[in-house]
């Protein structure tokens, strides 16, 4: 197995103007800052009668124009012994008819290339396709950011699902800010700000909102329109600043010049993230649905900002879930309609806000570049490049895992006529402490995972008289099931915790799903309907992640259970909102201390994002699992728990031997 020790990136970089720049520059800054062991360069497409004053990191240079330097940045990456190559393609910035000189320096590249797609033609013409098959065949992975491009890449380029990986626009990790003191220091207090940013172009669809103006202005008498961003340096070439100008001029028709404000700079990103945090609506009018990919919806959705655009793909599927507000193309009252509601309802404003913020903590550029290191490593181990074995790998003097075989004896010895006993002393069971929902529920998980694992299996006898403690816990009166039971039969508490409650859910769950008996999987199925509604109310996070894993089974079991269907979007955007709320680039978890069970969190929302795509539930999930996953690790391979007494520590690692 190797490990990746060299990483370089070909695409635009800064200083270059242009939106691929910025993204491969802070794609490579990102990689650069997450694996300090990865040595990274660029290999910088220039365009014609261009030059630029690089930094450092930009080891070779391409005139997009010349195919001898693509052939001269092949024997360059080869000589470097670069193990693994990413490419950011767009049609535009590589010479040759449809950008084929490209292919003049792929096939000779010695190590595999990941190469990310920013653009994806539904309808090519036959030179780009010829193009973009070159392409295909050369890469060994296709890194894509929305799912509509990877069914084009399946349906109209026939590329194979496992080479596809879908991948979302990087974003900077940025506070969830009231837009007032940015506004302030602006110069732009007490006005409602809306907001476009990025180079000035015919596609952009400016002049849409400048005609929707008026109808703001209706509503909201104060409010402007900022139009952030240098015209794009091709059309200035090309027509100089005639494009804007005709906006400046259709401002002054429609009688709202005093309300858009034009600023013709090109900013670095501090001051960037300054004018978007200071915006209440930000705007993306493009006039074409084929957009895959625009870094200026990502950068002001991660911010947290209220979003109005046109219905361009990457706008759908980043806006889904009311987490924006799409409008038609080139509709001017729609989005003068859908910005003046904006503006003038608080409450629906904030709620986009922090919905859209809540779903792009998995977009920060610290999670893109953990997901780009993790593909090209795929290449990598696919490639069969050389390298070094990666830690945590056997390798030669590790003995491989061997599991023991499966022991249910203590188990066994623990259960009574009443149900399964909560502690013991040593190998005896010890009838002091009495029995509990909690480990009742474990058992039933434990047999219905051994029935569907069809090799072991406990005695149906047992798994009746866990059941049977289940059904006798559920007080109707209360909604809630009792927990604590002493070894003569009687409840020790008026109803049980809200974890007691969402493990059994959990348990109620899997038995609808996959017990043995079919006659259990409806009493489950029904248990589970009555126990459900109450954790509306519930405030605890393991109580909802323990829910969300029983309802993993249970809509599987009774797919047509609305109430069921809601509560679970309800909890994992619960869980999606703590994370949100405590997560930092050093702590990326749900909490600000760890406890108990405290993978169940991450597990409740990858379970539940393999059952309702599309949400961010998956990739937040799987984050929060890799960096718990790395704090109880030693640096000996050694699993480290998290020890009761170490319960609630404020942001640090386990305890040593705390257990």
């Amino acid at each position: 197995m190797q490990v990746l020790e060299r990483l370089a990136f070909i695409g635009n970089s800064l200083p270059r103007r242009c939106g691929i720049a910025t993204f491969t520059t802070e794609l490579q800054r990102s990689v650069a800052q997450l694996a300090a062991g990865v040595q990274t360069r660029i290999v910088a497409m220039t365009d014609s009668g261009q030059a630029y004053d690089y930094p450092p990191v930009v080891g070779f240079q391409i005139q997009a124009q010349e195919p001898r330097d693509y052939r001269r940045a092949a024997e360059w990456l080869n000589a470097g012994h670069f193990q693994a190559v990413s490419l950011q393609h767009e049609f535009g910035i590589f010479g040759g008819d449809a950008g084929g000189h490209l292919l003049e320096l792929l096939p000779r590249l010695k190590m595999p290339i990941i190469t990310t797609l920013h653009t994806v033609l539904a309808d090519p013409p036959v030179a780009y396709r010829n193009v973009m098959n070159g392409i295909i065949s050369a890469s060994s992975m296709l890194v894509v950011m929305a799912e509509k491009a990877r069914d084009l890449l399946q349906t109209v380029y026939r590329v194979p699902a496992q080479q596809i990986e879908v991948i979302p626009h990087g974003t900077p990790d940025y506070p969830f800010l009231e837009p007032d003191a940015a506004k302030a220091k602006l110069g732009f207090a007490d006005r409602p700000v809306i907001l476009t940013f990025g180079l000035l172009s015919p596609t952009k669809g400016i002049e849409v909102v400048i005609d929707a103006m008026p109808l703001i202005l209706e509503q909201c008498p104060q409010a402007i329109y900022v139009v952030l961003g240098a015209t794009h340096p091709n059309l200035v070439r090309e027509q100089g600043e005639a494009y804007r100008e005709r906006l400046m001029a259709r401002a002054r028709e429609r009688g709202v010049a005093d309300h858009v404000i034009f600023l013709n700079q090109f900013v670095d990103q501090a001051t960037l993230l300054e004018f978007i945090s200071m915006c209440d609506v930000y705007v993306t009018p493009y006039l074409n649905a084929a957009q895959m990919t625009s870094g200026t919806l990502a950068y002001s959705f991660a911010l947290g900002k209220a979003v109005v655009s046109t219905p361009y793909w990457h706008a759908q599927e980043l806006l889904a879930g009311d987490r924006g507000i799409l409008v038609p193309f080139g509709d001017a009252a729609a989005i003068g309609a859908a910005i003046s509601g904006v503006l003038t309802d608080d409450i629906r404003r904030q709620a986009l806000r922090v919905r859209a913020y809540t779903y792009a903590r998995q977009m920060t550029w610290k999670h893109t570049a953990e997901r780009y290191v993790a593909v090209a490593e795929r290449a990598l181990q696919a490639g069969g490049a050389t390298g070094s074995p990666r830690r945590n790998e056997p390798g030669p003097g590790r003995d491989s895992l061997i599991v023991p075989p499966l022991r249910l004896g203590h188990l066994l010895s623990m259960c009574d006529d009443t149900g399964l006993l909560q502690h013991a002393a040593c190998s005896v069971p010890d009838r002091s402490h009495g029995y509990c929902i909690d480990d009742n529920a474990r058992a039933l998980v434990l047999a219905c995972a051994l029935d569907a694992a069809d090799r072991h299996h406990l005695p149906d006898m047992v798994v009746s008289r866990v059941t049977a403690f289940i059904q006798h816990a559920w007080n109707p009166d209360t909604q809630r099931f009792h927990n604590f039971m002493s070894y003569d039969r009687r409840w020790l508490d008026h109803f049980g915790s809200e974890d007691s409650h969402g493990r059994t859910l959990w348990a109620l769950g899997e038995c609808a799903r996959q017990d043995a008996a079919p006659l259990r999987r409806v009493w489950a199925s029904g248990l589970f309907s009555a126990a459900m509604p109450v954790v509306e109310q519930f405030t605890s996070p393991r109580a909802w992640a323990f829910t969300l894993l029983g309802l993993d089974g249970y809509c599987e079991a009774v797919p047509l259970d609305a109430r069921a269907a809601r509560l679970r979007t309800l909890l994992a955007d619960r869980l999606m909102a703590a994370l949100a709320a405590t997560q930092s680039a050093e702590w990326p978890w749900f909490e600000d201390g760890l406890t108990y069970d405290n993978a169940r969190l991450p597990q409740a929302l990858i379970v539940t994002g393999a059952a309702l795509p599309g949400q961010g539930y998956l990739a937040a999930g799987l984050g929060a699992l890799r960096w718990l996953m790395d704090l109880q690790t030693t640096g000996e391979d050694s699993f480290r728990p998290v020890g009761s007494s170490g319960f609630g520590d404020k942001r640090v690692q386990p305890r040593m031997f705390d257990q």
